[in-house]
């Protein structure tokens, strides 16, 4: 499986996009800002292509996403959230139907993860 994603807001206070999933328009995402230098838990990783896990995590106690070999990252993952105070450099899920931030999340969320528990490989592209 190919996810895609589109980064189409860069503000000064988070990052907007759009997640694809072979192609198709799945969901919009909420980031943290996008910056040349990375400030812990306030700067969204880099632009690249990354492998994607299902594994444990142990602040969410469940099984979710995490991206591979991030430069200078790590525990990045996909997960649900509203606004840039849920994010530390992860990515959420949801529609961004309110200013900054994503709603129905959870939701997104479970519909995201039916779908990956089914791939033996999943990448996923940010541009």
């Amino acid at each position: 499986m190919k996810m895609t994603l589109k980064r189409i807001f860069k503000g000064n206070q988070y990052t907007i996009g759009k997640l694809y999933i072979d192609g198709e328009y799945f969901c919009d995402t909420l980031e943290d800002v996008v910056r040349p230098e990375k400030i812990k838990n306030e700067t969204a990783i880099p632009a690249g292509t990354y492998d994607v896990i299902l594994n444990m995590s142990n602040r969410f106690k469940k099984i979710l996403p995490l991206l591979l070999r991030v430069p200078n990252y790590e525990g990045v993952r996909i997960h649900s959230g509203n606004t840039k105070e849920d994010t530390s450099g992860c990515i959420l899920v949801g529609e961004n139907k309110v200013k900054g931030q994503v709603i129905n999340s959870k939701q997104k969320m479970n519909e995201l993860m039916k779908l990956l528990i089914k791939e033996s490989y999943i990448s996923i592209t940010i541009s």
